[in-house]
């Protein structure tokens, strides 16, 4: 890498104490992602912890009509699909928080509202992706569904099946080689065809049914053992995911393969980093894990809503005596945010479509991406130099191993995050997240040593970061 500037390598910076610590994050990191193949498991999950560490929900502080004080912890889980946990500064408000903001969906398959046919003796769910994916990646693998069920009356089942060494799995099948001279002369983004993703569900008859008697007792066996009717699938949200636990990956066991590391790899640190704070901080504290963001952000749980803002007027309102929009438009305005995303990892088998200088290289630490979007820049946040030359001062300070990087090659990569949507308010923001191969396929690849990084790297953030 002659005439490259190169970030060192993580893993030669460590003493015995601090690989033990970087392991143990890892351990730590992948409960959570079994724990949290959807964001609604992620928000509960996080929720979980937050009350175990004595955070209080915003919504019991709101109805009890209780004033917030310097070094209360409060967290609210919106919908249960975002997330956001709080650490009350010293400071005023409108001096700004400092923000850890990720999203904790993930490509997947979901399932349709009128999901339930058979057809040749197999019983299907009809599915629609949700997400960038390439289709081809989730057939022929073993899958789990997740979810949530509500009934008429408005009680709700809970579904996770196809994790558990006795659970059944599910599956997609593929063409077999054999017959496939068609399928493999066609482009890979259409090898596969989004209704070809039906998920298999059953074969078993249910006797004396004379039509779509496979189906049937698929009902029989959601009658029985979550008293469903199929008119209740209309009210569900099942998620289609790959089955099986987050595993080390390598002899040296220094990578990690899961699904949903986009971007739960950012959250749990995210989350952790602001759960982790001892004492009272200067300034407020905040971790934002939200929704929606594989497609757009858009919705009620996703960033481009109104929800953080809402939710930071109801935190203003008890944190002071009396409510004032303009204390709440500067308190955002004068916030500074980790946008706290995944980078595309560079990966040597497919070199030609990434600038070498300007990758992120696993295992040389968290990245910040001072740009995304695509085209020119299109859709980005683009962080001001004089924020960057801030986040150089905290990295340097407190010894994080960081690189920078872009999305591939220019006019090639592209891609967006929340940065841009939070910047609108004003405040700094900048992306800052791990280095992943395989991005958006059913199993991706990030390395302990950037998840160890990234979480220093948040740590520093919020106890450094400051108005300039």
């Amino acid at each position: 890498m002659d005439g490259i500037m190169v970030r060192q390598v993580a893993w030669e910076q460590y003493d015995e104490q601090e690989m033990q610590k970087v392991f143990a994050f890892a351990e730590d990191y992948k409960r959570f992602l079994d724990k949290g193949k959807t964001e609604r498991e992620c928000a509960a999950e996080a929720a979980a912890q937050a009350e175990a560490l004595g955070f209080c929900s915003l919504d019991s502080v709101i109805r009890e009509g209780r004033k917030l004080q310097a070094g209360d912890r409060v967290y609210c889980n919106w919908m249960g699909k975002s997330f956001m946990a709080f650490i009350i500064g010293e400071k005023p408000l409108e001096e700004g928080m400092n923000i850890l903001g990720a999203h904790i969906d993930s490509p997947r398959l979901d399932v349709k509202q009128n999901p339930l046919y058979e057809e040749e003796g197999i019983a299907y769910f009809d599915t629609h992706y949700y997400g960038g994916i390439k289709k081809y990646q989730w057939v022929a693998l073993p899958l789990a569904l997740h979810g949530v069920i509500v009934r008429r009356d408005g009680s709700k089942v809970t579904v996770a099946i196809g994790e558990n060494a006795d659970d059944p799995v599910f599956y997609i099948s593929d063409l077999l080689v054999h017959l496939s001279q068609e399928q493999l002369a066609k482009k890979a983004s259409v090898a596969v065809e989004g209704e070809q993703l039906n998920l298999i569900v059953g074969t078993q008859s249910l006797k004396g049914e004379e039509k779509d008697a496979v189906k049937a007792n698929v009902l029989k066996l959601l009658k029985e053992k979550y008293d469903l009717e199929e008119e209740d699938l209309l009210s569900a949200e099942l998620e289609i995911v790959p089955a099986g636990q987050a595993r080390d990956l390598g002899f040296d066991r220094a990578l990690i393969a899961s699904y949903g590391h986009d971007d739960r790899v950012c959250a749990y640190p995210s989350w952790r980093a602001v759960a982790d704070f001892e004492g009272t901080p200067a300034y407020t504290l905040c971790a934002i894990l939200t929704d929606k963001e594989e497609i757009g952000s858009v919705g009620a749980t996703g960033m481009d809503s109104h929800f953080f803002e809402n939710v930071v007027a109801e935190l203003y309102a008890a944190a002071n005596d009396s409510y004032c929009e303009l204390g709440v438009r500067r308190t955002l305005r004068n916030s500074r945010m980790l946008s706290s995303d995944v980078s595309a990892g560079y990966d040597p088998n497919f070199a030609s479509v990434f600038e070498k200088k300007n990758a992120a290289i696993v295992g040389r630490g968290v990245c910040f991406n001072k740009f995304t979007g695509r085209g020119g820049k299109g859709g980005s946040n683009d962080a001001n130099a004089e924020f960057i030359a801030e986040i150089r001062r905290i990295m340097d300070g407190a010894n994080v191993d960081f690189q920078t990087a872009e999305l591939g090659k220019v006019d090639v990569g592209g891609g967006g995050t929340i940065a841009y949507m939070c910047a609108k308010y004003g405040m700094n923001v900048i992306d800052a997240g791990i280095a992943v191969l395989s991005m958006h396929a059913p199993w991706e690849i990030v390395s302990k040593a950037d998840i160890w990084e990234a979480y220093k790297c948040y740590c520093a953030f919020l106890k450094e970061a400051k108005a300039f």
